[in-house]
């Protein structure tokens, strides 16, 4: 499948376009081009009011309190008046009466609080000190001296302890929460009411300074230029990423790509058909609004190479190879490293379809009396009988892959076209997936006997009278019937020539096979004729033989697996399917890619 992209716009002086992108390069998710306009007084001030919206954005998105002045206050207030709150719920409150009687009689109350290791109790035989309060870690205590003797001769510095009441702290406590709480609600209600306005308003700004760049040839006004900055990064990447970028002074817009954007195309898979994502890659990515083939391309592929090497003994060759690869640190045969999976995984496919087609190492299985005789039944060995001829079992069954293979591409097209065009540009490849795939159909339902004569004599009807007025009649709602009836003559020449081409390509499915079989048939033939009937010395020659015999031939089978598969895929799939491959294939700026100006 085609991973969801998200559109990612930048405005930036062109002096700290550099940063930037080296500050990206990190993240290693956006796919990015850029260009350069000079700036002028006109593109100069657009640039300045959008870079005011997006601070605006930044404050109202991310309801940072810490960012509001007035929240900053109101919390600063609250903290004080709570930690002064928790300090007084240890002395308690005080009479004020008394207080004030000893001060008109000169004296003075000093409110101390060391820790409990600090603290004296030899203060108390020196000194007026009554103690208030004591816990794990301090003593607190009231020190009452003469004001006019001072105090210089107390080593312990005094402690601030408010004048309000426990109950008065508690009513401001209560009222700066409650002011808090309207400021951030009044916050909050802002970004739901105002932050989509504040958005759509910075997107108008960027969009009219991007219009005003691409039209405007004013001559430079100022040392410097505007960058636009146009990426592209996964969906499922935006949380992170837009993270990333709002820890920076960045001003961008983000917004869903379409494929009128042309974003780049990056795959997302299984374990199974990932592995032949590479092949995909080779005739060329879809473009955002198509069908992944990979999906369909993997195991189609995985088959067709099976066939071509035919073998089972190459498929356990093609195993040990992929973990050889896997393995092996300084072992890298024609680059397949990176590709251990793909090379696995073609040979389980190779050693299972070698298994039915009755090949290992060149020895015709179903000649092995030591096989299982269910396994033997299995194998697509000998002749099949369709009207008086006999046909290799596995050639009709290469035929028929090349069937069912070509009419899926039919369907995908037509389903594709809908998807992409609607429905009315679709009502020609409808009605050739009515009248191919429902013939077929109607004719195995036929042949097996599930229909009688006169449901098939109604189904041939019906998917006649449906496919003519696809192909013909229908091909192009609104234009001349005529018109219509022409094209669809031209289309039935063109189908019926290059549908019977198409099948007949698979052929060559059967064709390697056999052919790869036989040859190794042959080497270990060319061996056993030179053991003789009483072998000593020959052995060393016999292994030779054998050994690069079948070397050539697995070589020349890899060979012709891979190229003939991929034409298949490529040309008759390819072509059935209306797959294009005109996609661009996602690029991450990365460390490693350097990005040039443009």
């Amino acid at each position: 499948m085609i991973t969801k992209m998200t559109k990612y716009t930048f405005l930036l002086m062109s002096s700290d376009t550099e940063a930037f992108l080296h500050d990206i390069q990190e993240l290693g998710v956006l796919d990015i081009t850029r260009s350069r306009k000079p700036v002028d007084a006109a593109s100069g001030k657009l640039y300045r009011e959008a870079e005011v919206l997006r601070k605006e954005i930044d404050i109202v998105e991310r309801c940072d309190f810490s960012r509001d002045e007035q929240h900053r206050s109101l919390s600063a207030k609250l903290a004080a008046a709570e930690e002064a709150h928790a300090e007084k719920l240890h002395w308690g409150d005080v009479d004020a009466e008394k207080v004030k009687a000893l001060r008109e009689a000169g004296c003075r109350l000093n409110y101390h609080k060391v820790p409990v290791k600090k603290f004296n109790p030899a203060w108390a035989q020196q000194y007026a000190i009554v103690e208030i309060d004591r816990d794990d870690k301090f003593v607190r205590f009231i020190r009452v001296d003469r004001a006019s003797e001072g105090s210089n001769n107390f080593q312990v510095a005094r402690t601030h302890v408010a004048v309000e009441s426990l109950s008065e702290l508690a009513t401001q406590i209560s009222a700066l929460r409650e002011a808090v709480k309207r400021r951030e609600e009044a916050m909050i209600i802002r970004k739901e009411e105002e932050l989509s306005l504040i958005r759509n308003a910075y997107a108008t700004k960027v969009q009219e300074l991007q219009r005003y760049l691409a039209q405007s040839g004013s001559t430079l006004a100022a040392d410097d230029y505007i960058t636009v900055l146009t990426g592209f990064a996964p969906t499922a990447d935006d949380a992170r990423l837009q993270a990333a970028l709002d820890q920076q002074d960045i001003y961008y817009t983000a917004e869903a790509a379409t494929a009128a954007d042309n974003p780049p195309i990056r795959l997302k898979n299984n374990w199974f058909a990932r592995n032949f994502e590479t092949l995909t890659g080779m005739y060329g990515m879809p473009v955002y609004d198509e069908f992944d083939p990979t999906p369909v391309l993997a195991p189609f592929f995985l088959l067709f190479w099976s066939f071509c090497m035919g073998d089972a003994g190459y498929g356990l060759l093609l195993i040990a190879l992929g973990i050889l690869l896997h393995k092996a640190k300084n072992f890298d045969l024609l680059s397949l490293k990176k590709h251990w999976r793909l090379v696995t995984t073609l040979g389980v496919g190779t050693l299972v379809i070698g298994l039915f087609m009755g090949t290992f190492f060149g020895i015709n299985l179903k000649e092995v009396t030591w096989i299982p005789q269910g396994l033997r039944n299995l194998m697509l060995v000998g002749k099949l009988i369709i009207g008086g001829t006999a046909y290799d079992v596995a050639m009709i069954a290469a035929i028929a892959i090349g069937v069912f293979h070509i009419c899926l591409a039919m369907v995908i097209k037509a389903i594709g076209i809908t998807k992409r065009a609607g429905f009315k540009e679709a009502i020609s490849t409808w009605g050739w997936v009515i009248l191919v795939v429902g013939g077929l159909i109607v004719a195995a339902l036929a042949l097996t006997h599930v229909l009688n004569a006169t449901a098939t004599r109604i189904a041939i009807i019906a998917v006649g009278v449906l496919s003519v007025l696809g192909i013909f009649i229908f091909n192009k709602p609104g234009r001349n019937p005529l018109l219509n009836v022409g094209a669809g003559l031209w289309d039935t020449y063109q189908m019926a020539t290059g549908l019977l081409g198409d099948v007949l390509s698979y052929i060559r499915l059967y064709a390697l096979g056999l052919a790869g079989g036989m040859l190794g048939g042959a080497f270990n033939t060319i061996g056993t004729m030179l053991l003789g009937d009483n072998p000593t010395w020959q052995w060393p020659f016999f292994i030779v033989i054998v050994l690069i015999g079948h070397g050539l031939n697995f070589a020349m089978s890899c060979l012709g697996a891979f190229v003939h598969p991929l034409r298949l895929t490529f040309v008759e799939y390819f072509k059935n399917s209306g797959y294009e491959g005109k996609g661009l294939e996602y690029s991450p700026l990365t460390k490693e890619i350097e990005i040039e100006n443009k």
